[in-house]
């Protein structure tokens, strides 16, 4: 295997077959020892954190499997926090997408003077670039096809897919009482086709019970009844 980039939560190794392996690891984003999935630094280290956030990578990704959403997801090993997946070529140096069901995080902080503490919200969705230096700044349809980092095609594709694919973790997460607030996707082209990447885990959401904050490991002990 040959180390192709150190992640803050995951690396990402090449492998002789031409797929890619990336290693699931404890590190979570944040600031100050507090979990936020929007972070833009390695806030905390939690034991058990990369397979718990592996597991539920393989629990969503086959689900979207079965139901013929494209993703790059292959196979993953559990025991060595590792998942394979086939290589995608990225949006410029790298999207975030952004579905909001209730305004929390950077969200509040920017809006809020318009809205209230975990106000709902229709699915909205947002871009960022992957900045860290900059503080992945949001980009709009405008920019983005003006700056060829994405068809005006493109957008609308990736922006419907986070809304399915969001979707389908709300249903799953609602199976076990849980809130769905917002969740961060990331997407890449293969063979033209564009393709979820990335994961699908505590560590790229909040997600609510009875009003309380789900931390990544126990969200993935809550969905997986474990």
């Amino acid at each position: 295997m040959e180390l192709l980039y150190k992640g803050k939560t995951k690396d990402v190794y090449a492998l002789a077959d031409g797929n890619y392996l990336l290693k699931f690891k404890d590190d979570c984003t944040g600031e100050d020892g507090v979990f936020d999935p929007g972070a833009n630094t390695v806030g905390l280290t939690i034991e058990g954190a990369g397979k718990a956030g592996l597991l539920l990578t393989k629990h969503f990704f086959e689900i979207l499997q079965s139901k013929a959403i494209p993703t790059h997801y292959i196979a993953a090993d559990i025991e060595k926090a590792t998942m394979k997946v086939k290589p995608a070529v990225v949006f410029g140096e790298g999207l975030e997408v952004i579905c909001r069901y209730r305004a929390v995080g950077s969200f509040l902080r920017r809006y809020e003077k318009y809205v209230q503490p975990g106000q709902p919200l229709d699915a909205l969705v947002e871009f960022t670039i992957k900045d860290d230096e900059k503080g992945d700044p949001f980009i709009n349809k405008d920019a983005l096809v003006m700056l060829g980092i994405l068809t005006a095609d493109e957008y609308k594709e990736i922006k419907d897919l986070t809304k399915t694919i969001a979707e389908v973790v709300k249903e799953e997460l609602a199976k076990v009482n849980i809130e769905l607030y917002d969740i961060k996707f990331e997407f890449g082209k293969i063979n033209d086709q564009i393709v979820l990447i990335d994961e699908i885990s505590g560590g790229n959401m909040r997600a609510y019970k009875g009003g309380r904050h789900i931390a990544p490991l126990e969200l993935a002990q809550l969905v997986l009844h474990q």
